[in-house]
């Protein structure tokens, strides 16, 4: 009987490995003859860990909302870039000024109605990865981009509304979460 269960055992862990969609791996040798195999890194993420429902339905949400946030963020990244360009070959200040109202206009045009649907948590997510695909917080590109008297009304009334420009992103601690979810867009892993 023992023996019968860890035949099946072990052809279980075989059908497993074999089930398992991965691309060639490299073989290295090792100085003693034996090969080695340098896998791709793999994250395990399961929400059969997290027993307590709530738990469970808080990092549903933290997916969804990341997944509504992050495409707005990775076009203010991408239209960031493209405007640093047109604004470095302006000739002088007014005309970067008149170059920063027509982007505006045509920004809020193109976006204002969906951004304004964000939910709270949503904009708060939306700051962060701001912060993640520029590099600089939103208060600091408000003050690149529209100066320091904008940059301080905006986050005066941001702190009304309980958001805080200034926040950083941290993949590190405080969004290990968000982060991890990011890669997993990226990867493909979550659609």
């Amino acid at each position: 009987m023992r023996l019968i269960l860890t035949f099946l055992l072990s052809l279980f862990i075989v059908c497993q490995g074999v089930s398992q969609n991965t691309s060639p791996s490299k073989l290295t040798p090792v100085k003693k003859g034996i090969p080695t195999v340098q896998l791709k890194q793999v994250d395990i993420v399961s929400h059969k860990g997290i027993f307590n429902f709530w738990q469970r339905w808080r990092m549903q949400r933290l997916i969804y909302n990341v997944k509504k946030a992050y495409p707005y963020a990775k076009t203010a990244g991408r239209l960031l870039r493209e405007y640093e360009v047109r604004l470095k070959s302006a000739k002088n200040d007014a005309e970067r000024r008149k170059m920063m109202k027509l982007a505006e206009k045509e920004l809020k045009l193109k976006y204002g109605s969906d951004l304004k649907k964000l939910t709270f948590t949503q904009g708060i997510i939306l700051i962060k990865l701001l912060d993640r695909e520029t590099g600089n917080t939103s208060y600091d590109l408000v003050v690149q981009l529209r100066g320091k008297f904008t940059a301080f009304f905006y986050q005066g009334f941001a702190r009304l509304w309980g958001y805080n420009l200034k926040n950083r992103y941290d993949p590190k601690k405080k969004d290990k979460k968000i982060e991890k979810i990011i890669r997993m867009i990226n990867e493909g892993k979550i659609k």
